[in-house]
């Protein structure tokens, strides 16, 4: 059975209420007995003083009796079973009594018989303490002296109720233990708000690598506290190493794809030509090893992405840099590019894949354009879905599928290879999208590129 938290912020609470309750309960043990010695003091010195009077009235007749000169039954030593009694024993036998207890008597719990005859070290005895029971048997404490009258040792007990201790006691300590209770409350309610308000740099933290794992931000800000800039750094060093490597990987993959695809692509093309290729084996094995190296590029690229959801790119910034670009490039046909993109959609892509999408299909469309071409955007759920549409001459339903194809041409008189459609479908399937061909509403070509959306 577990008995501590996984949290650190309940760990921390949990620590905060058992010290807290430990301090409290032994602050409470340590107040509950001072103020038990107080009372108590206060009573003993009022029986004390009961006693000094009963001591300095005491005399003897000349019969050699005990007597009283004067009244010492002040309140509430006057009130019948008060519990406030008192009494004079000589030879162990009580002579002398209070008001309060009338005919009655009350008894000790430890009986001291007087010592006989009379012992001179007695003249000032320290008072003792006795716990006793009066005539309703209510609990009483008493206090018992021995002193000497006419030569001849006596003993004074006076007794006060339990509930002199025990009802001050109450009476405090009721509220005492309220007001503890009340202040571990607030102790523990301020431990919650400390814990929550100390944890708070680091739910700032991992909100910051959030940030970095969805590609809003680069790198995790440097602004922490002291006991988390260690780690701030770690992660940042961490975060700059994995950039490098993927700036590697990616390098390596482009490279192998331009070293391998493209001559591929134009051993494709030359086998189209009639006699190269009689029974169509070698156009089947340059599929095949066309299809492996998709296939293992398509894979070792997207692990050199991480996955799409740490990229972000602003869509509408790429596209109005290549529409500048391109309408500058075709300068001569004096092109109209409509960008209809939000300012604020982002899709979970590399920047530089971005421009090569977008900019295939843009250039392509730039090439067939009479001369306007529009770019629209628009975000559906999680993707985006980027349409380049031109008012050229478009091409036939039929068409439309084999156009997507690697070195496909239908107009040998306008520059190109063929390659840039097929390489942005590949890039969009790379990222989970894709690439559609249909005819668009100006009766050209249009071109819908989905890709997946980011925050």
């Amino acid at each position: 059975m577990r008995l501590a938290p996984r949290s650190l912020a309940g760990r921390l609470t949990l620590a905060a209420a058992v010290l807290t309750l430990v301090a409290l309960v032994g602050a409470g043990l340590a107040i509950g007995f001072i103020l038990q010695r107080f009372v108590t003091h206060q009573v003993e010195q009022r029986l004390d003083a009961q006693t000094t009077t009963i001591a300095d009235a005491l005399e003897r007749d000349p019969d050699g009796r005990l007597r009283l000169s004067r009244n010492v039954d002040g309140p509430p030593f006057d009130r019948r079973r008060s519990g406030w009694y008192w009494r004079v024993d000589e030879e162990g036998a009580a002579v002398l009594r209070s008001g309060s207890l009338g005919d009655e008597g009350f008894e000790s719990g430890r009986r001291r018989p007087l010592p006989a005859p009379f012992d001179p070290r007695w003249r000032e005895p320290k008072p003792k303490m006795d716990e006793g029971r009066g005539p309703a048997e209510e609990p009483l404490i008493v206090r018992a002296t021995r002193v000497e009258v006419g030569g001849r040792p006596v003993e004074i007990a006076v007794a006060a109720p339990r509930g002199a201790v025990e009802g001050p006691m109450q009476d405090a300590l009721t509220p005492l233990m309220l007001s503890l209770a009340a202040v571990g409350l607030g102790l523990v309610g301020a431990s919650l708000l400390q814990v929550r308000f100390g944890l708070t740099p680091l739910r700032r933290l991992r909100e910051a690598l959030g940030e970095v794992r969805a590609g809003r931000a680069a790198r995790v800000p440097d602004d922490q506290p002291a006991e988390l800039k260690p780690l701030a750094s770690e992660l940042n060093a961490l975060i700059e190493q994995n950039a490098a490597g993927l700036a590697s990987a990616r390098l390596h993959v482009a490279n192998l794809a331009h070293g391998l695809k493209t001559p591929l692509a134009t051993l494709s093309v030359a086998l189209d030509d009639p006699g190269r290729d009689p029974d169509g084996a070698l156009r089947a094995e340059v599929d095949r090893v066309e299809r492996r190296i998709r296939h293992h590029l398509a894979r070792a690229r997207a692990a050199a992405l991480g996955g799409p959801q740490r990229m972000r790119t602003e869509l509408k910034p790429r596209i109005d840099d290549l529409a500048v670009a391109l309408k500058a490039i075709h300068a001569d046909k004096a092109l109209t590019i409509a960008v209809e993109v939000p300012d604020d959609l982002h899709v979970a892509c590399d920047p530089q894949d971005v421009d090569e999408m977008a900019g295939n299909l843009l250039d392509n469309a730039c090439k067939w354009s009479r001369g306007a071409i529009v770019v629209h955007a628009q975000r559906s759920d999680a993707q985006v879905a980027l349409t380049i549409s031109d008012d050229g001459p478009g091409l036939p339903e039929d068409a439309l599928p084999e156009a997507l194809l690697p070195g496909r041409r239908f107009d040998e008189t306008t520059p190109g290879h063929g390659f840039g459609l097929s390489i942005a479908r590949e890039l969009a399937e790379l990222y989970g999208g894709g690439l559609t061909l249909e005819r668009g509403p100006a009766g050209g070509l249009a071109a819908r590129l989905t890709l997946p959306a980011q925050k």
